[in-house]
């Protein structure tokens, strides 16, 4: 082969991948993107406002997603420490939010929520607590965030506690990515922390909550 075709040969290649690298530059395709592990399913509960909040307030946002209750005295203070640390970092990004949701609600009244969410001097637009009906609460901890163990719903609402230390994390179309991370160690919430602006950084898919959960029409 010819000095002068090897040339052309490599002048090509080039061309190739020069074509490549700005067809993909600006757009995450070729980035390795966090796993989908779940998605968002509707809902409707009550936030510390006495307001409606319902999945599609979480569209366009990477939300961090929570299970507490007001009166925890073992690891919800601990969690919310580092909650807090994970809200300090974001809380000025508009597309950002923190869900956490009461697993007791018999005992988080709105103004309960409201009287916590004070205590942490937080803004309630960004760091939302939500209350309503203990069975769609569990619900969708089990089977949308997979925060507690499915086979648990096997017992009468009544007796059912969720008391866990785990976050997850959605992305900006309503599905739930990366890992379940444990929150009370510091090392998962650092990572936490990379995958929240890992997901910020992506653009929506759609516009719209994916796996029909959202579309352009009313319920």
């Amino acid at each position: 082969m010819s000095k002068k075709l090897l040339t052309y040969l490599g002048f090509f290649l080039v061309l190739v991948l020069a074509f490549y690298y700005f067809l993909f530059k600006g757009n995450d395709m070729w980035k390795k993107k966090l796993s989908v592990i779940s998605y968002v399913k509707p809902f409707h509960f009550t936030n510390q406002q006495g307001l409606p909040f319902s999945d599609r307030d979480m569209l366009g946002k990477v939300v961090v997603v929570e299970y507490f209750f007001t009166t925890c005295r073992g690891i919800c203070p601990r969690m919310n420490t580092n909650m807090r640390a994970v809200y300090e970092q974001f809380k000025n990004e508009p597309d950002f939010m923190i869900l956490s949701h009461t697993c007791n609600p018999e005992t988080d009244s709105v103004p309960l929520l409201k009287k916590y969410a004070d205590s942490l001097k937080v803004n309630n637009q960004k760091w939302v607590f939500v209350t309503g009906r203990k069975d769609s609460l569990y619900l969708l901890a089990r089977t949308a965030y997979l925060l507690d163990d499915p086979k648990n719903s096997v017992q009468k609402i009544e007796d059912q506690f969720i008391h866990t230390q785990f976050f997850a994390l959605v992305d900006k179309d309503g599905k739930v990515r990366g890992q379940i991370y444990d929150g009370l160690k510091q090392q998962e919430i650092q990572q936490l922390q990379k995958d929240i602006k890992a997901l910020l950084a992506e653009k929506s898919a759609t516009g719209n909550f994916v796996n029909g959960i959202f579309n352009n029409n009313p319920y």
